[in-house]
């Protein structure tokens, strides 16, 4: 078999993706007696695994629209997959949460817990913006993939893609080192978020939706014991500023309300109670990571593995 015709048909996403998905498989396998659902997580992984290779085979190989298409943006939903997955193993592997070291952290740069400092500032017209503005995150990375997609060559897509799912996984990293809850639980009463910070028409909404994500039931009497173990580092603060930046570098034209969407987020992820500040550093910290050393994985992947491997898939939009 020619492995680098073979390896020709990979995204860059597909590489990180399938080398994040061997290192959970490695976590599942050495961690067996702690991962309750260690089996069954292998099984799917090395299936996903499976999956990746006949997309990007087939997408290579017929490049239709929609292959191509599919091939390019299964990233966005398997990022939440993957996701979902941590949180069957972050705590069995790392049953200690930091939050305490997080707010000592916080306490000895400010003087201050920042969560409650910015407490005598709440009114609901403010946490309505920044509420929405937090759930904004969710479509931040569609805004820029439409328009990355439809106006530039699928190689400089992939770069952007790759950026955008490398960064999530080195945050997931993150999630193992330093497991924590976050401040709605530690400094605040979680069950009296509603009535502490209220907004106006759908701040509600989109908080139940949040908490549902990071797995916590509606009226569920112990929310800290099933919240998602997702704090240090911020991944909004850290997506957010990717895709700001990615918006400036390829001079997209959304990129002044990516902008003014992402300095919102960013504050909403203290002012909601989300994230420590030292969590936000965390994400700044994380993003110049994302590039430094993306840019060369990437580059290093395009000039090294696909060289010479023969032609590669074109543009869906492409004649």
């Amino acid at each position: 078999m020619n492995i680098r015709r073979f390896v020709s048909h990979w995204s860059p996403v597909d590489v990180v993706s399938i080398a994040f998905l061997l290192f959970l498989v490695a976590l599942n396998l050495i961690f067996f007696s702690r991962v309750e659902a260690w089996s069954l997580l292998v099984g799917i992984n090395l299936a996903v695994i499976a999956g990746i290779l006949l997309l990007a085979h087939a997408a290579d190989t017929h490049r239709t629209k929609l292959l191509v298409g599919l091939h390019r943006w299964y990233c966005y939903p398997f990022v939440i997959f993957v996701f979902k997955e941590l949180y069957l193993m972050v705590r069995p592997i790392h049953p200690i949460d930091y939050d305490a070291l997080l707010i000592r952290i916080d306490h000895a740069m400010f003087g201050v817990n920042p969560t409650q400092w910015l407490g005598q500032f709440a009114h609901p017209v403010l946490t309505e913006v920044l509420q929405v503005a937090y759930f904004s995150y969710y479509l931040l990375f569609i805004i820029l993939g439409v328009e990355i997609y439809r106006r530039y060559a699928i190689e400089e897509f992939d770069k952007a893609a790759f950026l955008i799912v490398y960064g999530f996984y080195l945050s997931y990293l993150g999630y193992f080192l330093l497991p924590g809850i976050g401040p709605r639980f530690t400094l605040h009463d979680f069950a009296l978020m509603d009535t502490e910070l209220p907004g106006l028409f759908f701040t509600q909404y989109l908080r139940d939706f949040i908490n549902a994500a990071e797995s916590i039931p509606r009226n569920h009497p112990n929310p800290a014991d099933v919240v998602q173990r997702d704090v240090f580092p911020s991944g909004h603060t850290q997506m957010t500023l990717i895709i700001t930046f990615l918006a400036f570098r390829y001079k997209v034209k959304a990129r002044w309300l990516l902008t003014s969407l992402a300095v919102l987020l960013v504050i909403g992820t203290v002012y909601l109670r989300y994230h420590y500040v030292i969590d936000l550093i965390a994400g700044a910290a994380f993003t110049w990571l994302t590039f430094w050393s993306g840019d060369r994985i990437e580059a290093w992947w395009s000039t090294k593995m696909r060289a010479g491997a023969g032609p590669l898939e074109t543009h869906p939009n492409s004649p």
